[in-house]
């Protein structure tokens, strides 16, 4: 819900302070509708269900894929799309992947959501919501921002809605930002942020000149640069930083990529998260084999790696992805335009 809009409308009936709280509370703990806030007054609730709506977004479509994961459809109050995924494991975990921005200005050549216009920020509420429409469907153990947009070019309505996750019952160690190498939300994020949230950071070639093809923003923010800062956040956190790499077939899988990649990062500051591609129409995937020699490659030279679990294929919601105006027809579409997404 629209916090600000609940505050204003609280404090313009000359309600108590605390009441803002118990709303929170209940929406954070699932509460499905006003009516179900039952230590609201009821003409309370019937104001606030008639004033300040549940939800800042409408959903859209809902598909679920055969492995269980969940792709919703979003539209904000004033038409933008938005998509966000829940990933539900056979361990238990649940793990929702929000985004920060409907498309995003930045032109990474290997994603989806570049078939759709970026279209603006989202607020801190509207990303809430995101995390908050699934939590009423059960509880959430994990967060990552790897949805739709770059997070630090919206980095304090992204940071403003990660420190209200724990109220949803997600920790901020199991809250995971990714960025690709916006250094201005990056540096603000290791020097401000106390709270022990996640970083990962998505790098995809370690080749200076094949990384400003695949990335335009590396010749803003070179590669050696945002890897100094994230440096300078494990120094500060005593946590690894994730390194995301997606596989793309005759581009940036060779043995000699991987070994320009285990020269380029320090195994006890970086961890790497092997991807493998999934279609978007730009490029094919990695094969089986191909995955495993890149990794031999980290293995040998002790740089922890793993190999990320696809889901959600069949429904397009896996990494790179999300396109919510993909539906649209093919003369909309333009160059892909996205950061990474989960």
């Amino acid at each position: 819900m629209d916090l600000a809009r609940l505050d204003e409308t609280l404090s313009g009936r000359g309600e108590p302070g605390y009441r803002a709280r118990q709303v929170w509370e209940w929406t954070a703990r699932g509460a499905a509708s006003y009516e179900a806030m039952t230590t609201l007054p009821k003409g309370l609730r019937t104001t606030l269900a008639e004033e300040v709506p549940f939800s800042t977004l409408e959903v859209v479509a809902e598909p679920e894929a055969r492995d269980g994961t969940v792709k919703t459809l979003f539209r904000t109050a004033d038409g933008h799309p938005v998509e966000a995924v829940l990933m539900r494991y056979r361990d238990g975990r649940r793990s929702v992947c929000l985004s920060s921005q409907s498309g995003c200005p930045l032109t990474c050549t290997f994603c989806a959501t570049g078939a759709m216009r970026f279209g603006r920020n989202l607020t801190a509420s509207e990303i809430l919501d995101q995390a908050l429409h699934f939590r009423r469907r059960g509880p959430v153990s994990h967060v990552v921002y790897m949805g739709m947009g770059e997070p630090f070019l919206n980095v304090d309505e992204v940071l403003a809605s990660a420190l209200r996750l724990p109220d949803l019952g997600v920790t901020h160690r199991r809250t995971t930002i990714s960025t690709v190498g916006w250094m201005p939300g990056l540096t603000r994020f290791v020097d401000e942020i106390e709270v022990p949230l996640r970083l990962a950071v998505s790098v995809h070639a370690a080749d200076p000149a094949l990384r400003t093809e695949l990335m335009p923003v590396n010749e803003r923010y070179p590669l050696p640069d945002v890897l100094a800062e994230c440096r300078r956040y494990h120094e500060r956190r005593r946590r690894k930083v994730f390194v995301e790499y997606v596989l793309l077939a005759g581009v940036n899988d060779s043995p000699a990529a991987a070994r320009t990649l285990a020269e380029t990062l320090d195994g006890r500051v970086f961890k790497v998260n092997l991807i493998p591609y999934n279609p978007t129409g730009m490029y094919e995937g990695s094969s089986r084999r191909a995955i495993e020699a890149f990794k031999a490659v980290l293995d040998r030279a002790r740089i922890p790696a793993t190999v990320r679990l696809t889901r959600g294929r069949d429904i397009e919601a896996a990494c790179g992805q999300l396109a919510a105006a993909s539906r649209r027809s093919s003369k909309q579409r333009r160059a892909p335009v996205v950061s990474w997404s989960a």
